[in-house]
């Protein structure tokens, strides 16, 4: 009597979540020649991603993080409320230490940039899977000297936004309903954050940072 032939594993069930439609189609070519891969969904946007996640529930989301409607990180944060086991690759064009920070906080388990060779990716991908993280040496540095510093709080951001905007300490002061006293408070306390000595040097090294977006 003949054995029978041992059943292949299960392969990959991938969800692709951005919102450029050549980057899905390429994504979901390159995924979909893999033997132990299979496009589960795709989605345009970060809500449509939590959507199909809920509809299909894939083993590996892979994921941009700036997106319409819903962000990457909203996104990963919306599912891991449901099932905090989901596992997310971030892959994307952004490495500012900022973006990395919260992709990695909300519990990505990969950070890939899209100049990425084709099998790195697909490594990232089964690693993830199999209970691996991946995030590049480089991109760690980055990240290591990113949050070296103190945190700027969510007033001295508002600041730092108007600030880059081209706004004068005065009006910063009459959108935020503050006094100029206190706006310069706010600035010498993100100068001293950001290590910097002036109002152009703090505006580019928080862009760099990506913690305001020009």
């Amino acid at each position: 009597m003949s054995r029978a032939a041992p059943r292949a594993p299960r392969p990959i069930r991938v969800l692709i979540a951005d919102d450029h439609v050549t980057v899905r189609e390429g994504l979901a070519a390159i995924i979909g020649r893999q033997p132990d891969m299979v496009v589960a969904a795709e989605a345009a946007n970060g809500q449509e991603c939590v959507d199909r996640w809920q509809e299909c529930h894939p083993d590996v989301v892979l994921l941009d993080i700036r997106m319409p409607v819903l962000d990457g990180v909203g996104a990963i944060e919306a599912i891991r409320r449901v099932d905090a086991s989901a596992l997310f690759i971030v892959l994307t064009t952004y490495d500012s230490d900022h973006d990395i920070y919260r992709a990695i906080m909300a519990g990505a388990r990969g950070y890939m940039l899209k100049d990425a060779q084709r099998e790195e990716l697909l490594d990232c991908i089964r690693a993830v899977h199999a209970g691996e993280t991946r995030i590049p040496a480089l991109l760690v540095a980055k990240l290591a000297a990113g949050v070296s510093g103190e945190a700027l709080t969510s007033r001295e951001l508002e600041v730092l936004t108007l600030l880059a905007q081209g706004h004068s300490n005065k009006d910063i002061g009459v959108r935020l309903i503050i006094g100029e006293t206190t706006v310069k408070s706010h600035l010498r306390s993100i100068f001293a954050k950001l290590q910097v000595l002036s109002r152009t040097e703090a505006i580019t090294v928080a862009s760099r940072r990506g913690l305001i977006h020009l």
